[in-house]
């Protein structure tokens, strides 16, 4: 099905949340105002760092248990429609995709890595995750990093950063590096502090309240590595126009003086605008801001929200499952499927129940594997036929009454991605 689209609209967060749990609602912090979204992200990508990570967790964190604030970010979004993607996790490091469940059948290649820099990348205190995906033909990769602490570390930050790059490695066709997809969004607690011991906190903090911002500006490392080209002088930062974000007593807005107030907390991109003959690839950043009411770490959260160029005319190869009238509780259920394009299926491509409401893709009931068990084809291919597949879930797949998804998810090649989702069906008991 070729896109009508022309742009989407996505939302950044990042916030070090400093081992706290939440605690404030969150619904300000994703521009929701009286229970009303608009107009509302097309996706939602949400970095986080130091999130609490205990030792004794950690072999949790690896079994897709959420931590509490993706479980809270969630359940705010899935009364606008939006489904968790996928969510990448490096100790404290977290960064979770959402996107509207209208677009979920149009990803492809979605793929998340980490790079530990900590301890001279022998620790994971430190580091990178990212997510990248490809979404209406246009590939798309954001990295969520927290870097080196402390004003006198600006090496090692500009060393992580380089690290980083040389380190992080995809496996999706022309994209094994961050800088090579279409649009890059680099988010995080990239730590960088104010130039000069000569200007001390409390002088930091009496031009904050003076409103001249600019002239801590000029003093911010991470502009001055960008001009030097040591470091993020590939990417592009708006104008700041919000004060310090770090460092604040908690529970409050004032400043904790014992360290020297600074912009760690940021959100950069870029944009290779050239590389399709049919659209000039952009990115409009429509805002960009902090958000000094919540109070519960010592960093404030920052937001930027952007529009983006996609391409209007690509066609997406998928799944098209045929209409399900009703399944039966304690019954054998099946469903036809139609593979449209190049799509053919291949072993590891799985099919997922999933209620019809669900705002994960890790919140599949039952599923089963495509060419395994009992599965049937119902027509031939023809020369320009599409493949028409049938396939069964065993009686003890559906359990309850309610209304149901079926999820087509391809594990491999460059169609790796969600492929296809029924319309909702109900599943009751057959009457007697």
């Amino acid at each position: 099905m070729a896109a009508q689209l022309e742009h989407l609209r996505i939302y950044f967060v990042t916030w070090n949340v400093a081992t706290k749990f939440p605690e404030q609602a969150l619904h300000q912090l994703l521009n929701i105002k009286h229970g009303i979204l608009n107009p509302l992200p097309d996706i939602f990508f949400i970095g986080l760092q130091e999130v609490k990570a205990q030792p004794q967790n950690m072999l949790l964190d690896t079994l897709f248990q959420e931590d509490p604030w993706t479980k809270s970010f969630r359940d705010v979004l899935k009364d606008y429609d939006y489904v968790k993607i996928r969510s990448q996790r490096l100790q404290g490091l977290v960064l979770n995709f959402f996107c509207l469940r209208k677009h979920i059948t149009h990803l492809r290649l979605v793929e998340a890595q980490y790079t530990r820099t900590g301890f001279g990348g022998m620790w994971g205190n430190k580091g990178a995750v990212s997510i990248r995906f490809n979404l209406y033909g246009v590939s798309i990769c954001v990295v969520n990093t927290h870097l080196t602490p402390h004003d006198h570390l600006l090496a090692d930050r500009i060393s992580d950063y380089n690290t980083i790059l040389r380190e992080h490695a995809f496996t999706a066709p022309d994209t094994s590096n961050i800088l090579f997809h279409d649009y890059v969004f680099w988010i995080g607690d990239l730590n960088f502090r104010l130039h000069g011991e000569d200007l001390t906190a409390v002088d930091i903090d009496l031009l904050v309240k003076k409103n001249q911002l600019n002239l801590l500006l000029e003093r911010d490392q991470l502009k001055m590595v960008m001009r030097n080209g040591d470091a993020f002088a590939e990417l592009h930062e708006n104008d700041i126009e919000f004060p310090p974000t770090y460092k604040f007593e908690f529970a409050s807005q004032d400043y904790d003086l014992k360290r020297r107030p600074s912009w760690t907390d940021r959100i950069l991109y870029k944009v290779n605008a050239n590389v399709y003959d049919d659209v000039t690839l952009s990115a409009v950043q429509l805002n960009y801001k902090s958000h000094p009411n919540l109070i519960q770490s010592d960093h404030k959260p920052v937001t930027g929200e952007f529009n983006i160029t996609i391409r209007p005319h690509v066609e997406d190869n998928g799944v098209e499952f045929q209409p399900v009238t009703a399944w039966f509780i304690d019954e054998e259920n099946s469903v036809s499927y139609r593979l449209i394009g190049d799509v053919r299926p291949v072993s590891g491509d799985w099919i997922g129940l999933f209620h019809n409401q669900f705002s994960s893709l890790d919140d599949y009931i039952v599923y089963e594997y495509v060419g395994r068990g009992r599965t049937g084809e119902t027509s031939e291919i023809g020369p320009s036929e599409p493949l028409t597949e049938r396939i069964f879930f065993n009686e003890s797949a559906l359990r309850i009454p309610g209304m149901y998804r079926l999820i087509y998810v391809a594990q491999r090649g460059d169609l790796k991605g969600i492929l296809g989702m029924s319309p909702p069906f109900p599943g009751h008991r057959r009457p007697l």
